[in-house]
Formats: C-alpha cells, sequence, structure tokens
C-alpha cells in the first residue's frame, strides 16, 4: 500500500475535563485498511481500543465502525461508540436525522441520540454528549458453586449475594458483581490470577464491580472494571460502555432499577473522573447509556 495519511483524533471519553476519561484513538477513511493493517495500527496505539471509520454499507446507518483492541477485534463496545461518535460530528459529518446517528458495527445497528440530561452541562467550547441505546444482551447467572471463588478473586466479604452475579453479553462479555457499598468497592484489591481465572471460567473480559453510593454522594453507583488479560488488557479500565451498558440491563432484569435516570462514576482509584449517565426510556424500550467527549489530539496519520 502507498504511503498517505488519513485523518485521525485521540479523544478522552466520558468526560469533558482532558485526561479525565477513557482515550480512544479514530482513523477516519480506513476503506483500503484491511483487518491485519487495523490490528497493527491498534496495536501500535496501545490503547485499550481504536477505531476505524468505514463507509456503512447498510442504508439506515450514518457509519460503519470496526473496533480494535491491541490484541484482537470487537463486535462493540461503548466508549469508542461514544467516541467515534464524538469524531465524526466534530469533523463537519451532518447526521441523516438533526441529532441522531446509526453505528453499523459488529453487533448490527446502534442507535445514539443526543443527552437531554447530561449528568453536567458542557463546558464552553465543547460539544454535546451523546448517549447509544445499549445492545441487547445474554444473560446468565454466576453458579452458586462459583461465589467462593468470586470472593477469594476479589478479597472481599462485602459482595451483594442478594443480587445474584451474572455474566452479561452485549458484545463484550462482563461478569457483574454488587458490592454493599460504593466505599468498599473503592477499597476493593483483587487477586489478578484469581480474578483472571475466574473471568475466563464464564468466558468475559472480566469483572464489572459496582456499589450504591450515598444518597447524596457524587454519583448513584461507583462501578470499577477489572480486565482478565486475555488480549483485551490487564489492570483496570478507566470508564467502560459496554459495562455500565451490561449494568444498567441487569438492574432492570433484576428489578433494582434506581430510578429512571441514575448516574455512575469510574476511574476514581485510577486519578481518573469518569462520567457516566444512565436513562430508562421505557416508552421506546430503550436503555441510554451517555457522557461527555473531548478531543485530545487532532491530526493525520501516516498509513504505509
Amino acid at each position: 500500500m502507498p504511503v498517505h495519511n488519513v485523518r485521525f483524533k485521540q479523544v478522552d471519553v466520558f468526560t469533558s475535563t482532558p485526561f479525565k476519561g477513557n482515550p480512544l484513538a479514530v482513523v477516519f477513511d480506513a476503506d483500503t485498511l484491511d483487518s491485519a493493517q487495523m490490528q497493527t495500527i491498534a496495536r501500535w496505539t496501545n490503547l485499550s481500543e481504536t477505531t476505524f471509520l468505514l463507509q456503512p454499507d447498510h442504508p439506515a446507518a450514518d457509519y460503519r465502525v470496526r473496533i480494535f483492541t491491541p490484541g484482537g477485534e470487537l463486535p462493540f463496545a461503548g466508549h469508542p461508540t461514544l467516541g467515534t461518535a464524538h469524531a465524526l460530528l466534530e469533523s463537519g459529518y451532518q447526521p441523516k436525522r438533526a441529532g441522531k446517528l446509526i453505528q453499523q458495527c459488529g453487533v448490527g445497528l446502534v442507535e445514539l441520540e443526543e443527552l437531554e440530561h447530561p449528568a453536567a452541562p458542557a463546558p464552553a467550547g465543547t460539544s454535546r454528549a451523546w448517549a447509544f441505546a445499549a445492545p441487547p444482551a445474554r444473560v446468565a447467572p454466576l453458579g452458586e458453586d462459583r461465589y467462593e471463588a468470586l470472593a477469594t478473586a476479589l478479597r472481599s466479604s462485602a459482595i451483594d449475594f442478594s443480587a445474584p452475579p451474572c455474566a452479561v453479553d452485549n458484545g463484550a462479555p462482563w461478569l457483574i458483581v454488587r458490592v454493599d457499598s460504593a466505599r468498599s468497592c473503592l477499597a476493593l484489591e483483587p487477586d489478578a490470577l484469581a480474578l483472571a481465572e475466574l473471568a475466563h471460567s464464564v468466558d468475559t473480559h472480566g469483572i464489572a464491580v459496582y456499589g450504591p453510593h450515598e444518597p447524596d454522594g457524587p454519583a448513584t453507583f461507583e462501578i470499577r472494571c477489572l480486565m482478565a488479560g486475555g488480549g483485551f488488557g490487564t489492570g483496570e479500565d478507566p470508564v467502560t460502555g459496554s459495562a455500565n451498558a451490561a449494568l444498567a440491563g441487569l438492574l432492570q432484569l433484576q428489578h433494582r432499577c434506581p430510578g429512571a435516570r441514575y448516574t455512575a462514576r469510574q476511574g476514581t482509584v485510577l486519578g481518573r473522573a469518569g462520567e457516566v449517565s444512565v436513562h430508562y426510556d421505557d416508552a421506546r424500550g430503550k436503555i441510554w447509556i451517555g457522557g461527555p467527549t473531548v478531543t485530545i489530539v487532532d491530526g493525520t496519520c501516516r498509513l504505509a
């Protein structure tokens, strides 16, 4: 392939403050790239995800996106969905329908809309926050015979088993676990090896742990996404759209929704300040997961 330049942005998702969210690389005009080339670029950026914008082949879609981690391709991921939409709109793209976008990706078509009630007003000079409709998910309760292994992996006695832990797969599989409080969530110091073994045994990327804040707290829930490796990274993910979508759906299934709208904070122990908004749109049967995005790097990427 001859050397040429394409548009490139690096954005920070689920935050309006630079360097406080989850970074994403976006490569524009990627139709000439094959899967191996995309994987090479994603491995080079070394971010949790890199997305590639392509022309859609579905008539309803505004654009098509492929999402890569340094280790493989994902059919869907939340912060890449919001970050890619932000980058595309900032580049001057005009949606087919004002205030709405349709993303084509590995799980099919994903709807996005401008947030009507963002968690915080957008600072001057930044765009409005957007939200995506949570994709359908498969839910499988964790067997009670694995509860002891879960407590061992998290090194915690604060797990709230009255809300059974469940593996939830909406294109990015997570084991969702509730603990008794945000304080307990923030205090977790998991056993990385035991966590990876448990997560792999139920075929998930990792364990998403959440706990409720006090009524006057900074958000409704604190959430932490503890990665299990296997090509999807290790350690902790700063702010995770797919896990928040999985949690929102599970809360609805378990009849534990805290209201029509709630907020989640993520990334606290990493020095981030992730802002996630959730809206149960019962009239349309959708769950909207949203938050702000800010551009950090804007330029071109040299491809060869």
